[in-house]
């Protein structure tokens, strides 16, 4: 046995994050760990890691007992772990964060040709679209992943954890990165992954582990259970029509955008997808519309009249709101409460003679935490704190605070669970019917061929075709791929 977890418990504050840990993993296997958010899955994976204490139980690695008290200590053990949001230096380059903590060294410098050289032979060997000296501050979520798989692939010798990995990867980077999992289970690493996305198991684990609540309530062979066992066993109950979504007859026009390579409307009640391969354009189309990369040329129309937007505040005056694909860097102050981040967005709603009022903020927070189910001790509680999937909730009561009727979501499902994807899924569609007009950038196509009204394609920064709801991911991905 590599690793052995028996009755693993862990509290922050009067919050028990797990009650019963349970998990082993053999050499040379791909174990899958899945459950809802707020489950207990990362921090039960950060005990192994040596980034938190146990409170209780016992961990076994390769037949000894162990209790890392730092990473250092696990990753001299041989193992390593890909987060799912990234912990790199972003003033460094690609190159040096693969190699942070191991750098090559001659003497008392920095050998950073030999580092260079070496990231670039692991980046190339993957077909990964980085450049070694390229700084990771400006590299998109996605890349910033692919940072962290070369540096876990360059350190691990033993375990590997993969945290969410293809979260906000293409496709073909995905496959890429099952390949990278099946290529180290056949030299006999160890591979636990963590996923959202159910469809992926099948295609890359043995065996699966379920928690619920902190506790593990099954493991077993992953081939002798179904899709919907899964889910039965994640929620504890049974999640039917997840995805589906009756049509509604559009309003009035709410945004047109009208821009080189670029030129939709949007209406009331409307759920429009972008889809489209990593560097089609589409989060930028949305930081344009949202003035983060204001439009050099072009037009953008809210409600009938023409806006000028140069920044997100012109944005926000207009009714525009941005639900960012990075929610812990661009969605939220990770430090402060839920209830000044919900508010953060409208501060006049909660002033009063001109100071912000603590027991608004709080009444506030409150309304909309039991309007969205976030999962948290109270409204105090720090945002960095919350689950991914309550995190992404948190933002989206920002806006809805703000009151805005334009709503741009950014990969909204990114790391969050089956059934929190309903009640994210079920929220857009309550807020269409309410009269808001959303786009949604999507690189789950079941999901935009679900609730979107109609899907638009890019590449190269530009929308080639607009296709509806009864069209095909065949259909999509030919007009994302290739000239059609």
């Amino acid at each position: 046995m590599l690793l052995d977890l028996q009755g693993i418990e862990k509290h922050f504050g009067g919050i028990t994050a797990l009650e019963n840990g349970d998990l082993q993993v053999e050499a040379g296997e791909i174990h899958a760990l899945v459950g809802e958010n707020g489950a207990g899955k990362s921090t039960l994976m950060k005990i192994v890691a040596g980034m938190l204490r146990r409170d209780g139980g016992a961990m076994r690695w390769q037949g000894r007992p162990v209790d890392f008290s730092r990473p250092a200590e696990a990753h001299q053990a041989g193992i390593s772990m890909v987060h799912q949001e990234s912990l790199l230096a972003p003033h460094l380059s690609v190159a040096e964060n693969i190699f942070l903590g191991c750098e090559a060294t001659k003497g008392p410098l920095l050998e950073q040709r030999r580092m260079e050289a070496d990231a670039r032979q692991l980046i190339n060997e993957h077909d990964f679209p980085l450049d070694p000296s390229s700084s990771v501050y400006e590299l998109s979520p996605a890349q910033k992943q692919l940072v962290e798989i070369c540096r876990a692939l360059h350190s691990a010798s033993r375990l590997l954890i993969f945290d969410e990995p293809t979260s906000s990867l293409s496709d073909a980077e995905a496959a890429e990165v099952f390949h990278i999992a099946q290529d180290l289970k056949e030299r006999g690493m160890g591979i636990i992954y963590i996923t959202h996305r159910l469809s992926e198991l099948r295609a890359i684990a043995d065996r699966i582990t379920i928690l619920r609540d902190g506790r593990t309530v099954h493991s077993g062979p992953i081939a002798v259970l179904s899709t919907d066992q899964m889910v039965h066993h994640m929620v504890g109950r049974e999640i039917s029509s997840i995805y589906e979504r009756e049509r509604l007859t559009p309003g009035a026009e709410r945004l047109r955008v009208d821009l080189p390579g670029i030129c939709f409307s949007l209406c009331a009640g409307e759920i429009v997808g972008i889809a489209g391969l990593m560097g089609a354009g589409r989060t930028e189309l949305c930081q344009t519309i949202f003035g983060i990369t204001p439009a050099a040329h072009g037009s953008i129309v809210v409600d009938g009249s023409r806006v000028s937007i140069n920044s997100p505040q012109d944005a926000v005056r207009a009714g525009i709101a941005l639900i960012t694909e990075d929610r812990q860097q661009t969605g939220l102050t990770l430090s402060m409460p839920i209830r000044a981040n919900v508010t953060l967005a409208h501060l006049d709603g909660v002033t009063r003679n001109g100071f912000v009022s603590r027991a608004e903020e709080h009444a506030v927070a409150e309304r909309f935490g039991d309007r969205l189910s976030i999962r948290a001790a109270s409204v105090e509680q720090p945002a960095g704190s919350l689950s991914g999937g309550n995190q992404q909730k948190v933002v989206i009561a920002k806006w809805l605070f703000r009151d805005a009727k334009v709503l741009l979501f950014d990969e909204p499902t990114r790391g969050i669970d089956v059934a929190a994807k309903a009640e994210v899924f079920g929220l857009m569609d309550q807020l269409a019917r309410d009269g808001a007009a959303i786009l949604m950038v999507s690189s789950e196509l079941p999901e935009l061929l679900q609730i979107a009204d109609r899907i638009l394609v890019m590449r190269g920064g530009a929308v080639v075709t607009e296709l509806p709801r009864s069209t095909t991911q065949q259909e999509i991905m030919r007009h994302a791929a290739v000239d059609a």
